[in-house]
């Protein structure tokens, strides 16, 4: 019973305080349609009795396939108040890659936005042996449709049924043997990121944030904050810079979340010249490196906005962080290279294979340990022996740090590409690309992109009197793996270049792509 008594929270309890605080408060926005706090503590608590009548159990995972939309955060939200597992499946993998997820996160019930991804639904049902059973988030023809479901159950007071050890998300990120990884965390880990941005992020009194990146990345991880203090979050399902735009100036957004290739657009369009943009007063960016000639452009054009966030899916969103008052261009010039200081509540080293501490200014890899790291990866037994190494959750990327305690990431040792936000891994498209019969060998590497931060180049050597259209390869790799993994470029070659022992070397390949005219 003692026990009881000093164990932590669960997601579900903080989502149970912030329906209580908000009142009514709008917490969403799409479009025409608002939803007060009131009104979603009456359809999560609807929708946690459709749940419950469909028989599934703790710990049973249900999976959200949609757009930015406020009901597709409520399945989250019931979620973490029923102790089942969410699966946040990325609206822009492959067909393959969702049914992977699926089969391998044993998903039960799948919710579907129609408008959006209902035929994609219905495929991946008819390819699995075990498919989930399917729902619409909204009216489906012909198939089962939450609203029609609630309208069946009359709202209760909301009680979390969850605890702080139970399994809460499942996030799928690229994995080195052809197949994603599941990142498995429990509500420890999704309450330690909550408080850890609440208490060392440069959140406004009372944020009104723009969610248009994907909720099932940055964008869904910055949400729980938002409602902790009865801000409101405005969806709108894909980013152009008109409606950025028109979205910030309507609705007076003073905070979101932006990769640097949004940054990127926003500053070469001459749009933003036609909108008061002047609400703003946090512009939160991350998940891929950011040129620090365009960061510098960008303080130049809207001032001291700007906040770096630094994570992993295994240590999600909080891991360092370079505030405000810290991107001085004036002052400290090289420290728009940086991705700042660890956040409040996490420990970090920079460490060796040995896991001995690297001298300041010294490459090392970056580890973490505390709240924020990860259960495990699922069903990955021997990834997560190579993590988890002398006491620390080795994360792959490596960096150095000056004499100020600011770290700055150098490169990402399993050769990681991040372009325009997402992390796309070379193995996976070479694999798809080496199928092709005329194909005998090729690299895939990452180079510098003004506009993607990154972009995905594919070196290719042909069999001997063969070869294809590039066209080809592409729709090769969309069809297999999706849209942001097709190479930006290609070219032929007699053979790759290797290292002594004669293993493929991405980094003279890297080099020698970037010296192409």
């Amino acid at each position: 019973m003692m026990d009881e008594v000093f164990k932590g929270c669960s997601m579900g309890d903080l989502i149970v305080t912030a329906v209580q605080r908000g009142g009514d408060r709008d917490a969403f926005v799409l479009g025409d349609k608002r939803v007060t706090y009131r009104d979603m503590g009456q359809r999560l608590s609807q929708i946690m009795q459709v749940v419950d009548s469909l028989g599934l159990q703790r710990g049973d995972t249900l999976a959200t396939l949609s757009s930015n939309r406020p009901e597709a955060y409520f399945i989250s939200a019931v979620a973490y108040l029923l102790g089942l597992r969410v699966l946040w499946m990325n609206p822009m993998s492959s067909h393959a890659d969702h049914c992977f997820q699926v089969e391998d996160a044993d998903v039960k019930l799948m919710f579907v936005d129609p408008d959006y991804f209902g035929e994609r639904a219905l495929q991946i049902a008819h390819s699995l042996t075990q498919p989930p059973r399917l729902m619409g988030l909204a009216a489906w023809d012909g198939h089962p449709d939450l609203p029609a479901h609630m309208a069946r159950f009359t709202a209760q007071p909301l009680v979390s049924r969850s605890h702080v050890d139970d399994e809460c998300a499942l996030i799928y990120t690229g994995g080195t043997t052809g197949k994603p990884k599941g990142v498995l965390h429990t509500h420890r880990v999704t309450v330690a990121m909550t408080m850890m941005q609440l208490a060392d992020f440069d959140w406004p009194a009372m944020p009104r944030f723009l969610a248009m990146t994907p909720i099932t990345h940055a964008a869904g991880a910055l949400i729980p904050p938002v409602l902790m203090r009865s801000g409101t979050v405005i969806m709108h399902p894909g980013f152009d810079v008109k409606n950025f735009c028109t979205l910030v100036e309507k609705h007076r957004v003073n905070c979101t979340f932006m990769v640097p290739t949004m940054i990127y657009v926003l500053l070469d369009s001459p749009v933003r010249q036609d909108h008061d943009l002047r609400s703003l007063e946090t512009v939160m960016y991350g998940a891929a490196p950011i040129l620090p000639a365009r960061l510098q452009e960008a303080l130049q054009e809207f001032g001291p906005i700007f906040m770096q966030l630094y994570g992993q899916s295994e240590a999600p969103m909080a891991v360092t962080v370079m505030h405000k008052h810290e991107h001085d261009p004036v002052r400290y010039p090289a420290r728009l290279s940086s991705c700042g200081t660890p956040v409040i509540g996490i420990q970090l080293a920079l460490l060796d294979d040995a896991g001995h501490a690297v001298a300041t200014g010294e490459v090392g890899e970056i580890c973490v340990k505390g709240p924020l790291v990860m259960k495990e990866y699922l069903h990955r037994p021997e990834e997560n022996a190579h993590s988890y190494r002398h006491g620390w959750f080795y994360t792959g990327d490596l960096a150095r740090r000056d004499s100020d305690g600011y770290l700055y990431i150098v490169d990402r040792s399993k050769d990681m590409v991040i372009t325009g936000g997402f992390n796309v891994y070379p193995r996976e498209i070479e694999d798809v690309l080496a199928a092709h019969p005329a194909v005998a060998a090729v690299a895939v590497v990452g180079v510098p992109h003004d506009k993607w931060g990154e972009a995905v180049h594919a070196v290719v050597v042909w069999r001997a009197g063969q070869s294809a259209p590039w066209e080809e390869l592409s729709e090769l790799v969309r069809t297999h793996k999706g849209a942001i993994h097709v190479p930006k470029a290609f070219h032929a070659v007699d053979q790759l270049l290797t290292t002594g022992l004669g293993k493929v070397d991405k980094k003279a390949i890297r080099l020698q792509v970037q010296a192409l005219p």
